[in-house]
């Protein structure tokens, strides 16, 4: 019984700031104000309106995700395999371990400050070489403004996640290769992406469920203007005029289902992904 000692006060922190709120939420999805049983709230995620907040919800948490696994393996790929000077790589993680968790309010001010109509960068490009960005159409408070905010914290992650994948390529796959015949763009296409295929998809799933379900940064910089599942749950739960508490459990239950997923798939091609390695 004592070696369970040391790891009682993660379990209990888990099982009360994790387990029982999610079973609260699942079991207020199904109930009505007066706590019988109800199917009438997840009916309601149906209405026009709510699937329009998830499928924005979807575009953003794909696109993020996508151009996220873009970046941050050809950032990864830099310093692990281009031959980049060694010393580059700690900094690197060390400002992607931080970069990663930087969000909410602060990250919202910092976009604001930098891309927002009067921003830094902004008031410079229109000063010094005569470039409207927000007359040629860019606005930060939308899909693509939303969709830069949460690179700066989705490309780091990938950059954290695919690094040891990376690692994990052994030199004489390559000497084979070359051996063989093969070209460098022959060497990736026939032999590394392959292999690395499992990490790649599994990290493109796991940045997808940690965009799904941010809140305080898209709450922050866009407020109403782009109605996301995140901000719509918010709404209804802290009671609006048209607040409705249990539709909010359910909009919360839809979240949990759609990450759920999305994790499940990153946990099952993580471990694909490492017996490859093997």
């Amino acid at each position: 019984m004592s070696v369970w000692l040391g790891v009682l006060p993660f379990l209990i922190f888990t099982l009360l700031f994790l387990i029982l709120p999610t079973m609260n939420i699942v079991l207020g999805a199904f109930r009505t104000p007066d706590g019988a049983m109800t199917l009438a709230n997840l009916k309601g995620l149906f209405t026009p309106s709510i699937m329009a907040s998830y499928w924005i919800s979807i575009k953003v948490s794909l696109a993020s995700a996508l151009f996220g696994c873009l970046i941050g393996f050809g950032i990864a790929a830099s310093v692990t395999l281009g031959g980049l000077p060694a010393w580059i790589r700690g900094p690197l993680m060390t400002f992607s371990g931080v970069a990663s968790n930087f969000a909410g309010v602060p990250l919202a001010f910092a976009f604001l400050a930098t891309l927002g109509r009067l921003g830094l960068v902004t008031v410079l490009l229109k000063s010094w070489f005569g470039i409207n960005i927000y007359a040629m159409g860019f606005n930060l408070l939308s899909f693509w403004g939303l969709t830069l905010t949460y690179l700066f914290f989705q490309i780091p992650l990938m950059v954290l996640i695919i690094t040891p994948a990376l690692d994990g390529l052994r030199r004489e796959w390559r000497e084979a290769a070359s051996v063989l015949g093969a070209t460098g763009p022959q060497y990736w296409r026939l032999v590394a992406l392959p292999i690395l295929m499992p990490s790649l998809m599994g990290t493109f799933a796991l940045l997808f469920a940690n965009a799904f379900g941010a809140v305080a940064t898209a709450y922050a910089l866009t407020g109403s203007s782009l109605s996301i599942v995140p901000i719509v749950l918010f709404a209804q739960i802290r009671g609006d005029v048209l607040g409705d508490p249990h539709l909010g459990y359910a909009l919360a239950f839809g979240m949990i289902v759609i990450t759920g997923i999305a994790n499940a798939i990153y946990i099952w091609l993580r471990m694909r992904a490492e017996r490859w390695m093997q």
